[in-house]
């Protein structure tokens, strides 16, 4: 339970204490700002406490977004300020100094927030000198607290001081629908064409039923999960009534993979264990009907894993791109570029914004794509289009990433360097090199990275497994701990990273295609999967501040480069098929090592109270 502490009696006929109720507070009136303090006091550290002035006009969502959300230690709209457990000492120490100021009669009334200057006809935000919760919220912004100040639009929060502007206010509450707004902004600001247009004017109504129902966004992800699992199911069949039942399913676990955001949002039902599931479940519903597919196609008579595996590591390969780029540019000074101001000015032309999503093939796209051709084609042409669809879109993100950063003038922060170093996943091999390594040139680091990358995996294209192969896997060791040597800072850095990836991804694939022996190519696409996940993983810390995985993790499953050589040495040393049993025994290791130690951090950051992580991002 929260509580909401009323600064004076509410003025009669309001719905204020009945609003504040209906949104889980225990209302409390204090008479003046030592009775608030008292009050405030009263509040166990554990719960949320909120300051209301008991004269507040407002809409119940714009309430909702001021005092609920759970992503912000300190929140406030005009009339109320709340403060989470990790903002309370803040607040007790801003209402303490207005208490001893009242004591001692030496309080000076605030101005109205500059922000409401300009504002003299409306009736959307209006402040007042004489009011505790806006001094308040001014203390916190200067004593350093981040006060979070949802973005109301239409939405009404007011603090009338008089009987007209109490009726203008009301006047202005009841033209404006508060359900119509609300349900309006839990569909994401910024999406794909197919998911704008063909998926959100109906999900936001079922968002809205779930909410109504007392169901969770978890609950509505996992319905996702299992719904794509059922529709890999039926892919796996390998009929043609399989395969358009995968389609349908397959779609329907998008509406409610769309749902579930939107449900988080219209009931502001952020966590931090929330974000993770919604994150990792779509690459597992993605990847798990990609297998569902080749074995379709199996059954069928057609091998399709090799392109089964290649689509993912293209697609995981892509995410990395945009994971890196990203945390690169993410806090870096001098943030602009030609690249970017013709973007801009292309995001001006209506049509241009929508054909510029849609050739990026976004998730909404993508599942569509894969969806009707499943039902209408066949698995080997499903993936041939897109592998040519994630291709295109890659060189074309890539390719514009890469102009801005080279014509950028900009400087990234030792925060952008730490989390590139972390998304490298460099382990023991290269920690060893590096130990006795001398310093290389900064801007070298991404050609390091390309050439062990490229090293590596052409010399399993051309020698398979064979002692060439394990040289070469040597050589992109210690070309990797050269890329690494210094911290990531140079403008192309952030391709070291999806380098690596690729790398890594392609060696697999290549010699597990080359071995010839029925059954590697899965077992190659299990080691993948498990490995893409911690790489995933990694990022969803990072994107969280929650910081990467524990060195001893990435020991334990060898960095990025300890794989590499040890699957070019088990291909060298084993017979086909003992390389099939060798794969599916290291994709087992890996996978229960990083679930187990994911599994439980995640779970203990959301039972500690970690923030709750909502991140808009990319239509990925």
């Amino acid at each position: 339970m929260s509580t909401a502490i009323l600064t004076g009696q509410p003025v009669p006929g309001s719905s204020l204490e009945g609003d504040l109720r209906s949104l889980g507070f225990d209302v409390r009136v204090a008479t003046d700002a030592g009775d608030a303090e008292t009050l405030l006091a009263a509040v166990p550290p554990d719960q949320r406490v909120a300051i209301v002035d008991s004269r507040f006009v407002g809409h119940q969502h714009a309430l909702r977004l001021g005092l609920t959300d759970p992503r912000f230690p300190a929140a406030a709209v005009p009339g109320a300020v709340t403060a989470r457990p990790a903002a309370r000492q803040a607040l007790t120490r801003a209402l303490a100094r207005e208490t001893s100021a009242a004591a001692g009669g030496a309080h000076t009334a605030l101005p109205a927030s500059p922000e409401h200057d300009d504002l003299p006809e409306r009736t959307d935000a209006v402040t007042v000198a004489d009011n505790l919760a806006e001094r308040l919220t001014e203390a916190l912004d200067a004593d350093g607290v981040p006060v979070h100040r949802p973005e109301l639009g239409t939405l009404v929060a007011a603090v009338p001081t008089d009987p007209q502007t109490r009726n203008e206010a009301r006047q202005a509450v009841a033209s404006v629908d508060d359900e119509a707004v609300r349900l309006r902004s839990a569909v994401k600001a910024r999406d794909g064409f197919f998911t704008t247009h063909f998926i959100s004017p109906y999900s936001r109504y079922l968002a809205r039923w779930c909410a109504r129902r007392g169901l969770t966004p978890n609950q509505v992800t996992t319905a996702s999960l299992l719904t794509a699992l059922i529709a890999a199911g039926c892919a796996a069949t390998g009929s043609r009534g399989g395969f358009i039942a995968a389609g349908v399913l397959l779609i329907l676990s998008f509406v409610l993979d769309c749902t579930d955001g939107q449900l988080a949002r219209y009931s502001l039902q952020y966590s931090t264990l929330g974000a993770w599931l919604d994150a990792t479940f779509d690459r597992a519903k993605e990847y798990a009907y990609y297998a569902g597919l080749a074995l379709g196609a199996a059954r069928g008579g057609d091998d399709v894993w090799a392109l089964a595996l290649g689509a993912m590591v293209l697609q995981t390969c892509r995410h990395v791109v945009d994971f890196a780029f990203n945390e690169a540019n993410h806090d870096a000074t001098a943030n602009t570029s030609p690249t970017a101001a013709l973007s801009d000015r292309l995001d001006s032309v209506g049509w241009t914004v929508w054909v510029r999503r849609m050739i990026v093939l976004p998730i909404g796209e993508r599942w569509a794509l894969i969806a009707v051709l499943t039902a209408a084609t066949t698995p080997r042409i499903t993936f041939t289009v897109l592998l040519i669809g994630c291709a295109f879109a890659a060189t074309y993100t890539t390719a514009g990433r890469v102009l801005r950063s080279l014509t950028r003038k900009a400087t990234r922060t030792d925060r952008a360097a730490r989390a590139l170093a972390d998304l490298t996943d460099s382990g023991p091999l290269v920690e060893l090199l590096l130990r006795s390594a001398r310093g290389t040139t900064r801007r070298a680091a991404p050609y390091l990275a390309l050439a062990g990358g490229v090293l590596v995996v052409c010399s399993a294209l051309l020698w398979g497994a064979g002692w060439q192969s394990v040289l070469c896997a040597v050589g992109y060791v210690v070309m990797s701990a050269l890329a690494v040597l210094r911290p990531l800072t140079g403008p192309l850095d952030w391709l070291v990273p999806p380098f690596f990836r690729a790398a890594e991804y392609g060696t697999v694939l290549v010699l597990a295609a080359k071995s010839g022996v029925n059954g590697t190519l899965p077992a190659a696409f299990g080691l993948v999967a498990a490995v893409a996940y911690h790489h995933y993983d990694t990022v969803y810390r990072i994107r969280g501040d929650a910081g990467a995985p524990p060195r001893t993790l990435v020991r334990a499953v060898g960095g990025h480069e300890g794989r590499t050589l040890l699957v070019t040495v088990l291909a060298a040393l084993l017979t086909a098929e003992q390389f099939k049993v060798a794969l599916t025994a290291l994709a087992v290791y890996v996978a229960l090592v990083v679930l187990v130690e994911s599994i439980r951090f995640w779970v203990a950051a959301h039972k500690g109270g970690a923030p709750a992580v909502h991140d808009e991002g990319e239509p990925a």
